[in-house]
């Protein structure tokens, strides 16, 4: 049986360093998304969205091991989230304004149909997934980004963006697309000044 762990083939966009920010070409992916707004630390629909999310994933991750043919074994990766406000910049001072799609990375032996049949097992086997009807399963180039490891709580790292955005104003780049977090930690286990959060910017 294949088995694949993200986290190591796709070392290079997973594991940037804390030390200064540096430039990735992030490539084609399925991934696993759910669209929202509202402030994480308050929002239900945050908290539904991310159990769809982890839900999904890992009959995914059964299914794809049981398979008959060309059976995978693959580990589920972290969360991460999209970024914005109505205006199209992500601000740290309009938390109930903040729009998100938190997505989830998947392998490419993970398809259309699996994706259908997973969230039908859902349906049949749980009545308490809320917005598995939200979910969806796209493929995604997120092309090239600025990136950085946050070490430390969330509420830290305005500081930790300025960094990232002066490196690609000195790169000669403008920002595209949305602030990309990448969340490594698990923020119910881990004290906030251990947490560990990739930051991605995608440039033109």
């Amino acid at each position: 049986m294949e088995k694949l762990d993200l986290r190591k083939t796709l070392k290079r966009f997973y594991a940037p360093s804390a030390k200064a920010p540096e430039m990735v070409e992030v490539p084609e992916m399925p991934y696993l998304m759910i669209d929202g707004q509202g402030d994480p630390n308050t929002s239900q629909d945050f908290m539904d969205a991310m159990q769809a999310l982890f839900t999904v994933g890992y009959t995914l991750k059964f299914a794809l091991k049981k398979r008959p043919d060309n059976p995978v074994d693959f580990g589920v990766m972290a969360p991460e989230g999209l970024w914005w406000t109505e205006g199209g910049d992500f601000s740290y001072t309009e938390r109930d304004n903040w729009r998100w799609t938190l997505i989830m990375p998947l392998p490419d032996a993970v398809s259309e149909p699996d994706f259908a049949a997973a969230c039908e097992e859902v349906r049949r086997k749980k009545k308490d997934v809320p917005a598995l009807e939200k979910l969806r399963f796209e493929r995604w180039h997120e092309g090239l980004c600025a990136t950085i490891m946050h070490l430390g709580p969330y509420c830290d790292e305005p500081a930790t963006i300025e960094r990232l955005h002066a490196f690609i104003a000195e790169q000669g780049r403008t920002l595209r697309g949305k602030h990309h977090e990448i969340y490594l930690s698990d923020p119910r286990r881990t004290a906030p000044e251990k947490l560990k959060t990739i930051l991605r910017q995608p440039v033109a």
